[in-house]
């Protein structure tokens, strides 16, 4: 069975490095890619109005977030993507220091 998770988060409010950041967008790494999809993630979207950012992320039975997290600590170019990522990123207003997705609870479904 898929599960879909749904997550937000903020881009710096620069036009520039919102431009910049869609552009790793459109040529992501090929060992991010993998990595993705080596932990059981099977389809994912990221979706952006002005600096807000939404991601879905559709998942098979194999994923976990604790699968994923040990998957990426000993992976170099995922940690070198995330740095790279964060220079763009900043994190929602009541998140933790550090946390940079937050997953949404789904409040309607039709």
């Amino acid at each position: 069975m898929n599960t879909r998770y749904c997550f937000a988060l903020d881009l710096v409010n620069d036009p520039t490095l919102i431009a910049e950041y869609e552009a790793y967008h459109r040529a992501v790494w090929p060992e991010i890619l993998k990595s993705i999809t080596d932990a059981g993630i099977i389809d994912m979207e990221i979706y952006r109005f002005g600096n807000r950012l939404f991601m879905i992320m559709d998942t098979d039975e194999t994923f976990s977030f604790e699968r994923k997290a040990a998957m990426d600590a000993g992976n170099t170019r995922v940690d070198d993507w995330e740095a790279q990522m964060w220079k763009y990123q900043q994190a929602i207003p009541g998140t933790k220091p550090g946390e940079k997705w937050v997953l949404m609870n789904r409040i309607f479904k039709l």
